[in-house]
């Protein structure tokens, strides 16, 4: 396929279990503009779950202000014929599946202390540190929404110099997730058209310690990949392989994510879908389609045509 097909991570998709309580928090975190709110059945997901159509609400948020790599949605999933699957248990980071939303702000320590005194749980204070191979400044925090997604606060100190925005959050900047084989993962995603690199690193990130039940965070490899039209990603893969904590579609925390496409029956040309292309009719002539696939650790991913 050609990679002028994809437009880089449209959005990550988070199951919750309140649709306006968290609608509240990610407004906290700039994203207040609502792109659609649509309720009803979701259909295509048959070979992701244990039933073909889901019942949800459905909420896709946008930043008012985008980061410096690209626009980056949150797409808010809460189940209504069942009630939300839980967060895969002992899910801590880099397992098998999403693991985390990562969102852009300059000024990062002052959006983590303003969300950590607003009462959202603090899960890492503000580090700083430059990371392989160029040596680019970055600086980090992590709090929870009100289910427990965990959530990156990332500052690229270098790369948004003369960037011309105020200081705050502003949209998604990568999703993270866990992979068996991470030069596997780059070769197929690279095809899709993530084919820029902003760090590869590798080691044990000593912070995520308490995450996990052992109190220790394993070895890690991993690397932020990005495309020129949206937001990145970032594959890890740890040493021992880690669990899978992929879960049921639609659960409490990360589930997914979506790759933006102008074109779905041209972007998903080379791909193995597991769905015909469905449409969901919006009102007033927007409409979004999608169709999911899954990479080469089983992880759902779906390509996603928004008209609105």
């Amino acid at each position: 396929m050609s990679t002028a097909a994809t437009l880089g991570v449209d959005h990550i998709g988070v199951g919750v279990s309140d649709m306006e309580r968290s609608r509240a928090f990610w407004a906290e975190l700039g994203f207040s503009e609502v792109a659609f709110d649509y309720q009803g059945p979701l259909s295509g997901l048959g070979a992701l779950g244990d039933r073909d159509t889901v019942e949800a609400r459905v909420m896709m948020l946008r930043s008012t202000t985008p980061t410096v790599f690209g626009p980056g949605g949150v797409k808010l999933v809460q189940t209504t014929d069942a009630a939300p699957p839980p967060m895969p248990d002992g899910m801590a980071w880099g397992e098998r599946g999403v693991c985390e939303v990562c969102v852009h702000a300059q000024g990062q320590a002052r959006v983590y202390e303003r969300l950590v005194a607003a009462g959202h749980a603090a899960l890492m204070e503000p580090i700083t540190s430059p990371l392989d191979p160029y040596g680019t400044l970055c600086s980090l925090s992590y709090v929870a929404d009100p289910d427990g997604t965990k959530i990156e606060i990332i500052e690229w100190l270098d790369l948004e110099n003369g960037w011309p925005f105020q200081d705050g959050p502003q949209g998604v900047n990568h999703v993270a997730f866990g992979v068996a084989d991470l030069e596997r993962t780059r070769a197929f995603y690279k095809r899709l058209g993530f084919t820029g690199m902003v760090f590869d690193s590798d080691g044990v990130f000593e912070p995520m310690g308490p995450w996990f039940a052992s109190g220790e965070a394993p070895r890690m490899k991993m690397s932020l990949l990005t495309n020129p039209w949206g937001a990145g990603m970032e594959p890890v893969e740890s040493f021992p392989p880690s669990p899978d904590k992929r879960g049921a579609w639609g659960h409490l925390g990360p589930f997914d994510f979506g790759i933006g496409v102008r074109n779905l029956e041209l972007a998903a040309r080379g791909l193995e879908l597991r769905s015909e292309p469905q449409t969901i009719d919006l009102g007033g002539g927007a409409s979004w389609r999608y169709a999911y696939f899954v990479d080469p650790d089983d992880t759902p991913v779906y390509l996603s045509e928004a008209r609105y």
